[in-house]
């Protein structure tokens, strides 16, 4: 049988593929390109024994069961009992926009299938899939795979995310055994506890996969015969839910492959956030109003809140829940968009009017997807909100969802939100979804949870394409969606609504894992903190949050003379630091050790590096702090310019230590990195930190 070789992306990172006559495209390879010698490629293997007489290929791009593979099969679908197997033929090969179009049909079952593979910056790969219905009679799809992806063998270690609300992004590792590993996700958000991304590393490499989709997702790692591993990533489809007219196409999400995170960091910068004006500008420090009033909006209060964020040196404030309907707590107002008179009586002109004439950004909340059954909304439109008919509404935090896929409901939540930007110089939108989709149907009792995210993403483009200029934030009842779906349309994600400083070193160590610091709203919150009580110094809360998108969850009123004096120093910290700290490949975080984080930046001029002690170490000193290893290509002698907090809280230092912390030691990068820094023992719940720079010459006094 012959076969056409293909390769997508760079000598770096490539999916290399053979196209067959019939069949699927087999995957050849995955990770650093090929050589050009085909030879061993070309070669049939054979089955086994009690196997197919002609071996069936199983390492394909989305392997279809019922004609002589075994696995689990990324394509299922019938045309009422009929047409369950499916036998691609005549693959054709296009070249359009920047990507790699495949496509091919399967005559008996009236099937087209199209796979779209495109090499994007950073060594990413997305890949995508569209299947239609070629045939006359409906065609029931119950699943089609975005992307399958080729895996390292055996042994293989996977990392994932799981979580909770307040609890996000938490690392979760294990070893892969012999049988299908499959997770489902139907919250019809990204959700907090299955994220639709996986690490997969083994003796040969490994590789990061993500699904760019904010709804319901499945992951699936499905061992071959041989021992190789394919991965598929794709949507999840509730019953019935893809159901294809003669003629009808289902178009999958984005999934994209790449080595590790620094690829992902290096693709999301260079191509997948849609920025304003088309680069990314210095991230704003915030401030977001919620947890420091609440729903208690005041104007005056809120007037002297945004005087004294300016003086702090903030440059955004965001006006959280609260400002609408009568929203006087949960239970009520959602969908009602309009300017609450009580708190507002001039509407929210004399608060923009002031926040911007000091310098500042303003930003809004909305939760537009959401309404209670106490509004003015819900009591005129009931068969507006996503329901089965004949089974109870199931509220979940006070709250029903809207059916955006209907167009009068798109349009009434596009001009209640266009009213409000194109009335104000609205900088900013905090665009929150505070509860899982459930019973989620439509008006004909179809379920629509497909169609629902769909519409959110629609109706996001809207939006964007009324007001160019408006940032957006996605939040989720804190992370939960978070997605690079959602990123093609957002600027930034709210990581965690828990705030507390201890809880989020796991928080925003995972998240790291998909995403660069500058998207991750990280927010110095009161204490004692308002999820968790407890109580955290003001030093160790500020360096936690420094080098992400940095912003403040409190009323800085409540704060003494001092307090502010610190936070305004911290945030002229993060000010003259964020060149460094966002710049594309700078990052780099250390695996924790006995309750210690590490995590920094660097180039050749500076190196900031974060040191924070969680719980209490157990060791009875700390071993050397050491470098990641690509620091000591900057070559050189190099000695600590300067420490925040002056005074760290180390539990005892020797005079050596003291002469390093305070930079009267010289030393080379390669030593940081092999040796390690030996720096004090910190107390528990405290952070420091560290500014190094390079110097010439010098003695060196360790």
């Amino acid at each position: 049988m012959t076969s056409r070789l293909l390769t997508i992306g760079s000598d770096a990172f490539s999916l290399s593929l053979s196209l067959p006559e019939t069949g699927l495209p087999e995957i050849v390879s995955l990770g650093r390109a090929r050589g050009d010698d085909d030879t061993l490629i070309r070669l049939d293997r054979s089955s086994r024994i009690n196997g197919m007489d002609a071996a069936v290929p199983s390492a394909v791009l989305l392997p279809t069961g019922g004609l002589g593979f075994f696995g689990w099969p990324a394509i299922t679908g019938h045309r009422d009992g009929r047409d369950f197997t499916l036998a691609f033929a005549g693959w054709t090969v296009a070249e359009e926009e920047g990507a790699t179009r495949l496509t091919a049909t399967d005559t008996v079952a009236a099937i087209r299938l199209e796979i779209t593979l495109a090499a994007k910056p950073g060594d990413v790969i997305a890949v995508s899939s569209r299947l239609t219905n070629l045939g006359e009679a409906p065609y029931q799809l119950d699943r089609l795979a975005a992307a399958s992806f080729l895996a390292p063998e055996d042994p293989a270690t996977l990392t994932t995310f799981t979580g909770m609300w307040g609890r996000e992004f938490q690392l979760r590792q294990e070893a892969l055994g012999t049988g299908l590993w499959l997770q489902e996700s139907r919250r019809g958000r990204t959700s907090h506890d299955r994220y639709p991304t996986l690490f997969l590393s083994g003796a040969r490499g490994g590789i990061a996969v993500t699904l760019g989709w904010s709804g319901n997702h499945f992951t699936a790692i499905d061992r071959l015969d041989d021992g190789r591993r394919l991965v598929h990533v794709g949507e999840l489809f509730e019953p019935g839910e893809m159901r294809l007219s003669p003629g009808e196409s289902y178009q999958s999400p984005l999934a994209y492959v790449a080595a590790d995170s620094a690829s992902l960091h290096a693709f999301v910068r260079a191509d997948l956030i849609d920025w304003p004006g088309g680069a990314m500008r210095p991230r704003p420090v915030t401030l977001n109003t919620w947890e420091g009033n609440y729903f208690d909006h005041d104007l005056t209060a809120l007037k002297a809140q945004a005087s004294a964020a300016a003086a702090l040196g903030i440059e955004r404030f965001v006006l959280d829940d609260g400002w609408f309907g009568r929203r006087d707590d949960d239970t009520t107002s959602l969908g009602d968009w309009d300017v609450d008179p009580r708190k507002y009586p001039d509407g929210l002109g004399p608060l923009i009017d002031h926040v911007v004439s000091l310098g500042m950004e303003f930003g809004i909340w909305f939760e537009p997807e959401m309404v209670n059954a106490s509004s003015d909304l819900f009591r005129a439109h009931p068969d507006w909100a996503l329901q089965v008919a004949g089974r109870p509404l199931l509220p979940s935090r006070n709250q029903l969802v809207l059916d955006l896929a209907r167009p009068e409901v798109s349009d009434y939540l596009f001009a209640k939100i266009d009213a409000v930007l194109s009335a104000h110089p609205v900088a900013y939108i905090k665009w929150d979804v505070n509860r899982d989709l459930t019973h989620a149907g439509d008006a004909g009792g179809r379920a629509a949870t497909a169609r629902q995210t769909r519409a959110v993403y629609a109706l996001m483009d809207r939006i964007r394409a009324a007001h160019p200029g408006v940032e957006i934030e996605s939040c989720a009842s804190g992370g939960g969606r978070i997605d690079f779906g959602v990123l093609a349309r957002t600027h930034r994600v709210w990581t965690s609504d828990c705030t507390d400083a201890l809880e989020r070193l796991e928080i925003q160590r995972g998240a790291s894992r998909l995403l660069p610091p500058e998207l991750l709203g990280a927010h110095v919150s009161a204490s004692p903190n308002h999820q968790t009580g407890r109580i955290l110094s003001l030093d160790f809360r500020a360096l936690v949050a420094l080098a992400y998108h940095l912003g403040v969850e409190l009323n800085p009123l409540e704060m003494s003379e001092a307090e502010r004096s610190i936070l305004g120093a911290y945030v002229a910290a993060h000010k003259r630091l964020r060149p460094l700290l966002h710049a594309a490949g700078a990052n780099f975080m250390l695996d924790p050790v006995d309750g210690r984080y590490a995590w920094g930046a660097a180039d050749a001029g500076r190196i900031a590096l974060f040191v924070a002690q969680g719980p209490q170490m157990v060791a009875e000193q700390p071993a050397p702090l050491t470098l990641p290893t690509h620091l000591a290509h900057f070559g050189g002698r190099w000695r600590i310019a300067r420490i925040l907090p002056e005074r760290p809280e180390f539990i005892r230092t020797s005079a050596a230590q003291d002469r390093l912390l305070a930079g009267d030691v010289t030393f080379t990068l390669a030593s940081a990195v092999s040796g390690g820094l030996p720096l004090p023992m910190l107390r528990p719940e405290s952070a420091l930190l560290i500014e190094l720079e390079p110097v010439s010459g010098g003695p060196n006094h360790g």
